[in-house]
């Protein structure tokens, strides 16, 4: 669907597009009547104002979107320096953008760049996206998007990633190598594509060594910390796991505070991985074992294969997929070595 533009308004409603352009910006010169027919119908076929038309029409914004969950969490804080270490040397500004893993605000954001306000876009979906991929699809044929870390599985557009669901099984195998045999994962979300991959991984290496998968086996927490560390304290009462994986950097961090409320010894009662890039992570106590994402290189491949596509429209951008492994850091909290 194409934008819908000032000259289709003033055509639908046989005005003259400066009458158009008055209506839409409240002049005193319009009538309240025409005003309203105007706006009514800018509603309904969605239009959205860009007050960079004349300048993009002769060049671009020089700048592109990031849009992500957060940025309190390291690995996108890596990413980020990543795509900023190319975005500068192409002499392009960077906006960051936070959807607090809220899918109204992702909505509202990718409805902005309808403006023309970005030349592309590099976006890590929220917590909460799911297959109704609301303005993605439409945006990923308008303007050059990338996917990086995680990705709308249903939308066709580029994508980074890393290995989730090797990183998973090889986990897991080593919680299984340290003696562990009641098995919990931590996943954040039931709609992300990498939460999937990361339950798969782990579900696979329990079946590879003769583990049983049961109903507490994955544990669904939520963006709430409260509710989270409930959750928490009541499955290591209940189900005496032996092994945890946290899938994402705060659900590690969880699981440290509640281990501490629970009096639990990590690794004597209980040992722990996470996903995480924290650089702390070896000054916890005990150090946390992690698998690390190369964030980094991960934003540098995505904002690459971006302002390749920005160079040359002929670039199948679409069709780009990379897959950047991720590594196990043994440190104190597990007990294999």
């Amino acid at each position: 669907m194409e934008n819908v533009t000032i000259r289709m308004l003033a055509e639908r409603l046989q005005l003259s597009t400066a009458t158009i352009s008055k209506a839409l910006s409240n002049s005193h010169e319009i009538s309240e009547e025409t005003k309203q027919r105007v706006l009514a119908l800018a509603a309904e076929l969605n239009y959205v104002p860009n007050p960079y038309a004349s300048s993009l029409r002769k060049k671009s914004s020089h700048t592109i979107a990031v849009v992500i969950p957060e940025v309190a969490d390291s690995f996108f804080a890596e990413a980020i320096n990543g795509i900023e270490s190319v975005a500068q040397d192409k002499g392009y500004h960077v906006l960051i953008y936070l959807t607090h893993e809220s899918f109204m605000k992702e909505q509202a954001i990718l409805k902005d760049f309808q403006s023309g306000r970005v030349d592309g876009v590099l976006i890590s979906v929220t917590t909460e996206t799911t297959a109704a991929a609301h303005g993605l699809a439409q945006l990923a044929k308008e303007i050059p998007l990338v996917f990086f870390d995680r990705v709308c599985e249903e939308v066709t557009a580029a994508r980074i990633t890393t290995d989730d669901t090797i990183a998973a099984y090889n986990a897991t195998s080593h919680l299984i190598a340290g003696g562990c045999r009641h098995i919990g994962l931590l996943s954040a979300s039931r709609q992300l594509s990498i939460s999937n991959r990361r339950a798969e991984g782990f579900q696979q290496a329990l079946a590879a060594h003769q583990l049983p998968l049961t109903a507490a086996s994955v544990l669904h927490c939520s963006n709430d910390p409260v509710a989270t560390q409930q959750v928490l304290q009541t499955a290591l009462q209940q189900h005496h796991y032996d092994g945890l994986i946290a899938t994402t950097e705060k659900l590690a961090t969880a699981v440290y505070q509640a281990c501490e409320a629970l009096s639990l010894n990590i690794p004597g009662d209980i040992q722990v991985i996470g996903f995480s890039n924290l650089s702390t992570a070896r000054f916890l106590h005990p150090s946390l074992t992690t698998v690390s994402q190369p964030a980094f290189d991960m934003g540098k491949a995505a904002a690459t294969l971006l302002f390749r596509a920005l160079k040359s429209s002929s670039f199948p951008l679409n069709e780009q997929q990379q897959v950047i492994p991720s590594s196990l850091i043994v440190r104190n909290s597990t007990k294999a070595h």
